[in-house]
């Protein structure tokens, strides 16, 4: 199934199984071979103009522990639900005005060969401290790389989606 069908199918999905008074609006789904990210937004708790920066985080930390809480037993039975229905593990998150947080999250072996040069790279990161094992700093890698070209990597995701509905729309090539 083309990713973007799959993702809307799930976001219906999700949609028809949540209670509604949990998130604003619709999930954001992100989904890749082995985990659904399910992503809901929560309402801002309502606080006056005058509240400083700190209070307003703690209480945007707040609500989200409340909810993480409250919802826990549900969120793992829809999630079980879920990944027998379709065959991936289920994450959940939440979105509070611009922070978003992961409750869960699957971290997942893969297996990479690499020169030495490159090697080296990561054994100068456990060196240093700034990662425990070659797996850590591979982990911290690929998390710098995304931080600072999330404009490429959106334009290589579009670009991609656009190669699928390309070949979508082409001859049968089972027949």
């Amino acid at each position: 199934m083309e990713n973007d069908e799959a993702v809307a199918k799930l976001r219906g999905w999700f949609s028809g199984r949540l209670p509604e008074e949990w998130f604003e609006g619709g999930v954001e789904i992100v989904l890749d071979r082995e985990e659904i990210a399910v992503v809901g937004r929560l309402r801002a708790p309502a606080l006056g103009d005058d509240v400083s920066e700190v209070e307003r985080s703690a209480a945007m930390e707040g609500g989200i522990l409340r909810f993480r809480e409250e919802s826990r037993e549900r969120r793992v039975e829809i999630a079980l639900e879920a990944e027998r229905r379709f065959r991936r593990k289920v994450s959940w998150g939440v979105a509070v005005g611009d922070e978003k947080v992961m409750f869960t999250t699957l971290s997942v072996p893969v297996m990479t060969r690499l020169k030495q040069s490159e090697r080296q790279v990561l054994d100068t990161l456990v060196a240093a401290g700034v990662a425990r094992s070659r797996s850590d700093a591979l982990a911290w890698c690929v998390r710098l790389v995304g931080n600072h070209t999330d404009t490429w990597l959106a334009d290589l995701r579009d670009a991609l989606q656009h190669v699928d509905r390309v070949r979508a729309a082409g001859p049968d090539m089972n027949s």
